[in-house]
């Protein structure tokens, strides 16, 4: 057998799943069913097979461990810290994605003992260096709102500029004037009307709109 002069470290990916529900900014989490740390809450993640690349792995361990797929990911970081894994030298990939809270059907599967979603505010213990990769998705995230559409991937496919508008706030935690707020939205043209309008209680109903490209990320500056 061949004897590599090098020896080789293992590859991981690990992916950093956020949505709005409830007015927060929620992370998906796991459970992990074996060591190391079992039953701390994790990242869904694992081990990149030799016959794939490391975007179709992040997406073959995320629905193994979550039943989440077809979601848009963007590559994050390469975390490869020594020690990071009790069990040998591992580098990892990490991977953040948006998901619509009206999109999910969550399930646990393979390694994971259970799946649930966390409030930013209130994360539990997690293991690995994996808190370490969530503030980096984190600031990302929210550097990523002023020059980019990556807020719009939380949206429905019809959505009023109200509930577009709370996206931001949430994210941002911080109050935005109204009417500055749709008139920089509107400008960008990266959303368009649908010629339907929703009713939220007493007020007047408002215009639902769609994102045109809504499978893309844009660069606006």
């Amino acid at each position: 057998m061949y004897q590599y002069k090098y020896p080789h470290p293992a590859l991981t990916t690990d992916v950093v799943i956020f949505t709005i529900r409830d007015k927060e900014l929620k992370l998906l989490l796991i459970m992990r069913g074996g060591e190391p740390y079992k039953g701390k809450w994790a990242l869904p993640g694992g081990f990149v097979n030799l016959d794939e690349d490391l975007e179709t792995g992040a997406r073959r361990e995320l629905e193994e461990e979550t039943g989440i797929q077809d979601v848009y990911l963007e590559q994050l970081y390469t975390f490869g810290a020594v020690g990071r894994d009790p069990r040998e030298r591992v580098i990892t990939v990490a991977y953040y994605a948006l998901i619509p809270s009206d999109q999910i059907q969550l399930r646990a599967a393979t390694d994971a003992e259970a799946v649930g979603w966390f409030s930013m505010n209130e994360l539990p213990e997690l293991a690995f260096d994996h808190k370490t990769i969530v503030e980096m998705a984190h600031q990302r995230l929210t550097a990523k709102l002023d020059y980019s559409t990556i807020a719009f991937q939380f949206m429905s496919d019809e959505f009023t500029l109200s509930e577009l508008q709370e996206v931001y706030e949430i994210i941002l935690q911080e109050d935005i004037d109204k009417r500055n707020f749709r008139k920089w939205v509107l400008a960008l043209e990266q959303i368009e009307e649908t010629g339907k309008e929703k009713r939220d209680g007493p007020h007047r109903p408002a215009k639902l709109y769609r994102v045109i490209n809504p499978d893309k990320v844009e660069i606006i500056k």
